[in-house]
């Protein structure tokens, strides 16, 4: 029996956008051919980043303390707010993992017969694109089933996940029942992927797709969660796209520019005939009234900065039921929309920066990192004081961070990769901070919790696969 997600049969093999059918040994035969092959590892990546119940661009945050469970709306992904989540949970748990290994499946597709290009430029491309996005389902993977090196002491060796990987004109062993790898083997094949990536893809791909700033950014993220602060500024540092000004973020989030985004998955590219409404994760809107999925945390809220120019992305007012709740204003929709029909924004400039700050704070280069992070802070404030030194800097840089990235999928992880609990504050959901706090408010560092169970169907269709403790 197939281990589920892990791979694909033959009658379905080619069963990704926008390829429908045929044999990849005589599809893939022109790089137009295989440009729709990498195009449909996109399509792929979209579906679980993307969902409208369970993306990865969302359930990170319900995870952790950003957002507060709204008690007027559908209460939605409870069970994951709550720590209620086992093997069997319908939505993310089982999402992740098959929909990542149906893309690395493509990405192996197009590997596998690259041999059919001729050397050069356009062959290269082709080739980084499907490397480098192999390394990306593989990391969201890892980072979501199995702990994150710098996590603590013992986490490289703890098992982490199948790193299913084919080279030129291998097309792999389609009834193997792998058994998991350890996390620093999977880290060290996702680096080598990257920056092989790297080295052969282009510098401009188009909207949705990946391209050089695209790895160099990627890199500089997988650096950081393995401890390779060096290498996470050098990588930020081959990063040539600019952060985006406070002015134009409104129309970041409403895809009318794509200033200081390096890497998306777009609707355009991808799945827009799918109607994949992203936002309604947090929210369903029918004006005049928001049934709020969830909100703001309040405290969170409060704490922001009165001079912050990003208030105005972060948050708007919405009613429902005669309550007034702080509501996710990123991801409501298009200009004019709130459908919650929108581009993920999986890499900015902005976290480039972030990730090359706390590197270069973790490499006690404290002069520096504060030069870096003040690059985004200027671009965020009408003033600031700033001047911070020692564990101030450090949580400056933090703080930042949780800002900047809120509601786009890293809270969860950062908190993760750190060591650190999950604390939530005891307010209520309403604008006010009265209304019913969260059922649990501190998730304690090292919880067994911080990794999701590998889905059932997987434990049972493969002997060989270990379940994560205490699931």
């Amino acid at each position: 029996m197939l281990a589920t997600g892990l791979l694909v049969s033959c009658d379905d093999e080619l069963d990704i956008d926008p390829f429908e059918e045929g044999n990849p040994a005589t599809f893939f035969n022109s790089v137009s051919s295989f440009q729709n092959g990498v195009d449909g590892i996109y399509s792929q990546l979209w579906n679980y980043y993307s969902s409208p119940g369970s993306g990865l661009q969302g359930i990170p945050d319900i995870l952790a303390d950003n957002v507060i469970l709204s008690q007027t709306g559908r209460r939605s992904n409870e069970d994951y707010y709550d720590y209620r989540y086992n093997a069997n949970t319908a939505g993310a748990i089982s999402l992740y993992w098959s929909e990542a290994y149906e893309a690395i499946n493509a990405a192996n597709l197009v590997i596998g017969q690259i041999d059919n290009l001729a050397a050069g430029a356009a062959r290269d491309n082709i080739l980084g694109q499907a490397m480098a996005a192999r390394a990306i389902a593989h990391f969201d993977l890892v980072r979501v089933y199995a702990m994150i090196p710098t996590q603590s002491a013992d986490a490289n060796n703890s098992p982490g996940i199948v790193y299913m990987k084919v080279e030129d004109g291998d097309t792999g062993d389609p009834y193997a029942q792998p058994a998991r790898e350890t996390v620093a083997s999977n880290y060290a094949e996702i680096i080598g992927d990257l920056e092989q990536a790297a080295q052969l893809i282009g510098d401009s791909n188009g909207e949705g797709r990946l391209d050089r700033d695209g790895v160099y950014g990627m890199l500089s993220r997988v650096y950081l969660y393995n401890g390779d602060y060096q290498l996470a500024v050098s990588a930020a540092n081959q990063v040539q796209t600019n952060v985006a000004d406070a002015a134009d973020l409104l129309d970041v989030y409403e895809d009318t520019t794509n200033e200081g985004v390096i890497i998306e998955w777009s609707v355009n590219t991808s799945s827009e005939s799918g109607f994949n409404n992203v936002g309604v994760l947090y929210s369903q809107t029918t004006p005049p009234n928001t049934v709020s999925e969830y909100v703001i945390d309040y405290e969170f809220y409060n704490n922001l900065d009165a001079n912050d120019l990003r208030l105005d992305v972060i948050q708007y007012d919405a009613t429902n039921q005669g309550n007034n709740y702080n509501a996710v204003r990123k991801f409501l929709g298009e200009t004019g929309q709130v459908n919650g029909r929108v581009d993920i924004k999986v890499l900015r400039a902005a976290e480039v920066l972030l990730n090359k700050a706390e590197a270069q704070f973790e490499l006690d280069q404290e002069g520096p990192a504060l030069t870096t992070l003040n690059t985004l802070r200027d671009a965020r404030y009408t003033s600031y004081t700033g001047g911070e030194s020692g564990q101030a800097l450090e949580d400056a840089i933090q703080y930042e961070r949780r800002v900047e990235l809120s509601f786009e999928g890293h809270r969860f992880f950062d908190l993760k990769r750190r060591g650190e609990p999950i604390q939530r504050s005891n307010n209520g959901d309403i604008q006010d901070g009265t209304g019913t706090p969260p059922e649990v408010l501190i998730l304690p560092a090292g919880d067994y919790r911080f990794q999701l169970p590998i889905p059932a169907a997987e434990i049972n269709a493969n002997p060989n696969m270990e379940q994560n403790p205490n699931y």
